[in-house]
């Protein structure tokens, strides 16, 4: 129906992305998710459908242009715009365990990283845009992550002082980054642009490790794509704390 609000999310076949459908989903949001392999993004819509959501899947993946073009005849065709845009796939080709290594970091690895984690949140961001433009509320959440604060990662006394894996945090700092000039570039209009830091979650990326369920770890980017008029643009937020840049 031409009032319910249609989300995109990127790599939403698993992990975070997919919990952040579920619960888009439960708030009478249809979801579309974007992923690389078609048969795992179908099994991951019969799971949000037998939750009750209304889910579909389109290929997606980030690093080739040709699937920005197709997902915006995609929007356009069967929606004519797009509500929220959540730019959540992400990679990391280091060990966040493995201490400071930047001095040797390679270009190779430095260019997958942002890639995905900047380049391509970038280009399908400008791809969907004049899609999200005829939003009556467009919602733009960039997944970035608490190593992207430069503020913390020069304190000794903050909790990342020592967690520094390169790439990662470079292009989670130059995402962040995006978060701001887009938000400053559209605060005349209804579109809200953030920055979401999801905790450290129990997920491939986060490890078994991490203090944090799945179901909390959505929360800010649910948050952040529904947010009221009155909810910040250019904010950099983890459940409803912000956070240095």
């Amino acid at each position: 129906m031409a009032s319910q609000k249609v989300a995109f999310i990127t790599g939403g076949n698993k992990g975070l992305g997919l919990e952040t459908a579920r619960q888009l989903g439960k708030q009478g949001i249809k979801v579309v998710i974007g992923s690389r392999d078609l048969a795992r993004g179908k099994a991951a819509v019969e799971k949000l459908k037998a939750d009750g959501v209304d889910a579909e899947v389109i290929p997606f993946d980030i690093t080739k242009a040709a699937d920005y073009k197709e997902a915006y005849r995609y929007f356009d065709k069967n929606y004519g715009r797009l509500d929220i845009l959540i730019n959540n796939a992400g990679i990391s080709k280091e060990n966040f365990q493995g201490g400071n290594k930047t001095s040797v970091t390679s270009a190779e690895v430095l260019h997958e990283t942002f890639d995905t984690n900047f380049f391509g949140a970038i280009q399908i961001t400008q791809t969907l845009l004049p899609l999200i433009r005829k939003s009556p509320a467009g919602r733009i959440v960039n997944l970035s992550s608490i190593l992207g604060s430069l503020a913390l990662h020069a304190d000794p006394k903050s909790p990342i002082y020592d967690a520094k894996a390169f790439a990662y945090d470079a292009s989670k700092s130059a995402l962040n980054a995006f978060t701001v000039h887009l938000a400053h570039e559209l605060r005349d209009t209804k579109i809200k642009v953030n920055s979401a830091h999801p905790g450290w979650v129990k997920t491939d990326m986060g490890g078994e490790q991490a203090p944090l369920d799945i179901v909390t770890g959505a929360k800010t980017s649910v948050q952040l794509a529904t947010l009221p008029d009155s909810g910040p643009t250019g904010a950099y937020i983890h459940l409803d704390q912000t956070l240095p840049w």
